[in-house]
């Protein structure tokens, strides 16, 4: 379970993100939505510990990620949007390095390459160069990347950028499945339908805050609402009003 407690944030003059909180639960699929700006982009990099908040604190199981960072670190397998892949490593290279980095033992961390290689399709290329790769590979080498600890607590932001219909339904496909395991998975994307068809509980940002966190049934009910691009508007203006 992930827990964002008042975390705020600026940029010189800009506060990007003012007095945030929310929780994501185990077992659920919760969704980050919002217009271009609103903050959402500082809120998952500080998830990702990439960014430090200048106040508030963010609880990952229990473990604040500020106090105990490595072992917060463990608990959490990220898939940011720029996949980042190492050009001249090949896939099964690039899945074992971020292994090691979380201090896999090696002879289990080969077990888990090659149970990911074959759950997420990946056997015809696991042992290429990455150089080349279509987006549909470069994106599952770097879902293997982010689950080769196995943690329960992922974050997935944009993950069928740029995908194909096939691509994208067998993503929906697996986000499911990983919910249904019980692991806690925040998703952050642009792609309305896609996330009112795979979030149990979503989380509005509008000019660094939350300006509605609920259920999909508890946002129409909230906003008289049934399409999502317009409960989304709805909310967000009512916050410039």
């Amino acid at each position: 379970m992930i827990v964002v407690e008042n975390i705020s944030k600026s940029f010189k003059s800009f506060r990007a993100l003012d007095g945030v909180s929310f929780t994501a639960r185990d077992g659920e699929i919760t969704g980050v939505i919002g217009p271009n700006g609103a903050g959402k982009t500082t809120t998952m990099r500080i998830l990702y510990t990439v960014l430090q908040p200048d106040s508030g604190r963010v609880l990952i199981d229990g473990l604040d990620l500020a106090r105990d960072r490595i072992a917060a670190q463990r608990r959490i397998g990220v898939l940011p949007d720029a996949r980042g892949l190492y050009p001249r490593l090949t896939a099964r290279e690039q899945i074992r390095y971020y292994g090691l980095l979380h201090g896999m033992d090696k002879a289990l961390l080969e077990r888990r390459i090659d149970l990911l290689a074959s759950q997420l399709g990946m056997d015809e290329f696991i042992d290429r160069r990455s150089k080349g790769f279509s987006r549909g590979q470069s994106l599952k080498v770097a879902l293997a990347r982010a689950m080769i600890h196995d943690p329960p607590n992922l974050l997935f932001d944009e993950p069928t950028n740029g995908l194909d219909i096939a691509s994208s339904r067998a993503m929906r496909e697996l986000l499911r499945s990983l919910r249904d395991q019980g692991r806690c998975i925040l998703f952050c994307s642009h792609i309305m339908a896609e996330v009112m068809a795979l979030c149990d509980r979503l989380v509005v940002f509008a000019h660094g805050r939350i300006v509605a966190d609920g259920t999909p049934a508890e946002l129409e009910h909230l906003t008289g609402k049934q399409d999502l691009e317009e409960i989304l508007l709805t909310v967000t203006d009512s916050a410039t009003a």
